[in-house]
């Protein structure tokens, strides 16, 4: 079984180059001088996540009005994300990390439990990064629901 890496507030976020659902390469240090959202979640069409992904999507003009850029990340592959994104309308890109570069960098793989049954998996985290690249926030217990809210409240403290 996997251990986590814990990254925390302060730390600089990891770099990577990593492909969305289009085959665009995403590189982190574009974000440079932004702020930004990365969001890991464990899999395309399942309750939570649509939940976690709908919610970001209905304040996604609240969000870039804030001046922040989000990315999600799950190990599916770009056909996945792409119908995800097509039935959810889902406004920003998805990486297919499906050799877990980017979900390993970021620490959010590892041992979970579910139904009784332990397995190695990605843990639903989302990072919050400044301008300079640092980590200023981390919601390691989003709710799906109200995930948008959480991320602008915690930027404002921010």
């Amino acid at each position: 079984m996997s251990k986590l890496k814990f990254l925390k507030v302060g730390d600089l976020a990891p770099i990577f180059l990593a492909k969305d659902q289009d085959g665009n390469t995403i590189d982190s240090t574009n974000f440079n001088g932004k702020k930004w959202v990365i969001y890991f979640y464990p899999k395309d069409q399942t309750p939570g996540c649509i939940a976690q992904a709908c919610s970001i999507r209905d304040n996604y003009s609240f969000l870039l009005n804030e001046g922040i850029s989000i990315i999600g990340v799950s190990a599916d592959n770009q056909k996945s994300h792409l119908n995800f994104i097509e039935k959810q309308q889902i406004p920003f890109p998805l990486i297919a990390d499906e050799d877990k570069k980017v979900i390993e960098a970021f620490g959010v793989w590892g041992e979970k439990k579910f139904m009784g049954k332990i397995y190695d998996g990605i843990h639903r985290t989302t990072f919050l990064i400044n301008e300079e690249g640092i980590i200023v926030g981390i919601i390691d217990k989003p709710n799906t629901k109200a995930h948008a809210e959480e991320i602008l409240e915690l930027f404002k403290i921010n």
